[in-house]
């Protein structure tokens, strides 16, 4: 049974305000780390984005921090981003109203002035990046000499950004008496050398850390074509919910907010290279659920707390996997569920197949099957084997369901006046079955269809023609060593659906590809049931 916060050795007053905004049970991390922060210990603690570790180190400070004159924090905690550095302020606001302490944040991408005059007034905690911190010394806004508590923020984050030099110089400025907390989710590398160099005998605790059972997210790893992978986005977004998209490149998140807009996703792009109004205004969108999908770079990732993030989508694979991990800490966090999409194209598989060993998540990059988005994945750690199966049948029967149904708003909304086809999922051909193709059933009319691409299969022929009628049997013909696709294939519909369907799909784009759609050539049937076709006919190579 774990201890109350009051068990911890915090205030009344801290107490109450916490059980007024429903917080009663301490995380892991907070109740490993309160007790020696609030003793004046040093503590280097190992915690993931999403543990709680803002109060764990928040609830201790304001505890201990003495008022601060004009221009003399008390306090400090060193954040790498803007976003997170607000996100603090805004967190640990209501307990500092309770302490009788201020709170303030500063940072680049807003005017200096608001932030000077705040200082004046006097500031206890004053939560910065490092860069506005620097502008702000050096036009002698304030003085670092009298905080006594230094908070470091996302430590191995700082260092990935390049901000280690002016961390150094920043505490060098403090007190020598000062308390440093350090928070990473991980202790290694850079981060052993600041901790030997700026803490005293620090205890650590490495509670709630990134562990594969502390993650309760399924991870699924999808095999794409590149240009398909806009059109899966959306899908997930569609299917998932509130989705945070991770890209590469600040250009590329503003492409694919403007692509997502036009299949009918809400979307709201946040990065470096937008204004801190921007990105506000991105973040409260998304957040108050004007737009379904927050499309974010690397450098975001950290700053991002936003309660039932439903999915996160690795549009464009993380430079590594401890990226792959603050990405995927947008979701399933603080003891929530979630889902994580990374989509994979071909020549990326090498790349990710290492990420994966490096996060002990050796699981299939295959194709994919959005009916398991929320059921089917693998959690971190657990075994490829006790991972649920992927039910093709079900889902197989579940397209052909929806084959005559109306198309969802946002496919609409997509369609131009000379509508694509809808474009399958992205699946390697399974092996050639050697089925035997039987005549098809009267009044029937037998498609050919060409110049596929290779990752359409039996599956996505059904779904391609699905919305023009009954699709009685689709064939895909395939490569009997290999078992990948020729490209081509027949579909049996009734006459009326296949005339429409030829009429509307031939010529038609999908993945860059011109389809060829057209009746079949006529077939004729031997004496031992076997076909003889003139021309193009169904049996496999």
């Amino acid at each position: 049974m774990s201890l109350t916060f009051a068990q911890l050795g915090l205030p009344q007053p801290l107490v109450r305000v916490l059980a007024k905004r429903g917080i009663t049970d301490p995380f892991p991390v907070q109740e490993a780390t309160i007790p020696d922060a609030l003793a004046g210990r040093d503590v280097s603690g190992k915690a993931p984005t999403g543990s709680g570790k803002t109060l764990a180190f928040g609830l201790p400070l304001l505890a201990r921090v003495a008022p601060a004159a004009s221009k003399r924090p008390r306090a400090l905690i060193l954040a790498p981003t803007r976003e997170l550095a607000e996100q603090i302020k805004k967190e640990l606001q209501p307990v500092a109203a309770a302490a009788d302490r201020k709170v303030a944040a500063v940072y680049g991408g807003v005017r200096y002035n608001g932030q000077i005059n705040a200082l004046k007034k006097g500031v206890d905690v004053l939560v910065a990046t490092p860069g506005r911190l620097e502008d702000l010394i050096e036009q002698r806004a304030l003085e670092l000499k009298h905080v006594e508590i230094v908070v470091i923020d996302e430590a191995d984050r700082m260092a990935d950004m390049g901000f280690m030099p002016a961390v150094r110089r920043i505490l060098d400025q403090t007190s020598d008496r000062r308390q440093t907390l350090l928070f990473s989710a991980t202790l290694d590398g850079d981060i052993a050398v600041l901790s030997r160099d700026y803490q005293r005998d620090p205890v650590r605790h490495e509670a709630g850390t990134i562990e594969p059972e502390t993650i309760d997210a399924r991870h699924h790893f999808w095999l794409v074509q590149h240009d398909d992978r806009v059109r899966h986005t959306a899908e997930v977004v569609d299917v998932a919910g509130r989705s945070i998209v991770f890209t590469r490149t600040r250009h590329g998140a503003d492409r694919l907010a403007r692509q997502l807009a036009k299949l009918g996703v809400g979307a709201v792009a946040m990065h470096g290279g937008r204004s801190q109004n921007q990105r506000t205004k991105a973040l409260q969108q998304f957040s108050s659920g004007k737009a379904q999908a927050l499309i974010a770079t690397d450098v975001a990732a950290r700053g991002i707390h936003i309660d039932a993030v439903a999915s996160v989508v690795h549009f464009d694979p993380p430079a590594d996997h401890k990226d792959y991990l603050h990405r995927s800490g947008r979701t399933a966090r603080a003891g929530a569920t979630g889902t994580v999409v990374s989509l994979v194209t071909h020549q990326q598989k090498r790349a990710v197949g290492r990420m994966q060993r490096d996060l002990n998540l050796q699981v299939p990059i295959e194709s994919p099957e959005f009916g398991d988005l929320h059921n089917g994945g693998h959690r971190m750690g657990e075994p490829v084997s006790s991972a649920p199966r992927r039910n093709g049948s079900s889902a197989r029967q579940g397209r052909r369901a929806k084959q005559n149904g109306a198309a969802s708003p946002r496919r609409e909304a997509a369609t131009p006046a000379r509508r694509e086809p809808t474009q399958p999922e992205t699946r390697r051909p399974a092996a050639p079955t050697h089925r035997r193709v039987r005549p098809a059933a009267k009044a029937a009319e037998s498609i050919y269809v060409a110049n596929l691409p290779w990752s359409v299969d039996e599956d996505g022929l059904v779904e391609m023609f699905g919305r023009f009628g009954e699709v009685r049997q689709a064939t895909l013909i395939s490569d009997r060593r290999s078992g990948r696709s020729k490209g081509f294939g027949f579909v049996d519909m009734p006459e009326g659906a296949a005339k429409a369907a030829i009429k509307e799909l031939n010529g038609s784009r999908v993945n860059g590809r011109d389809l060829t759609v057209r009746f079949a050539r006529p077939r004729t049937w031997g004496a031992d049931g076997e076909k003889a076709a003139r021309g193009h006919s169904r049996q496999r190579a």
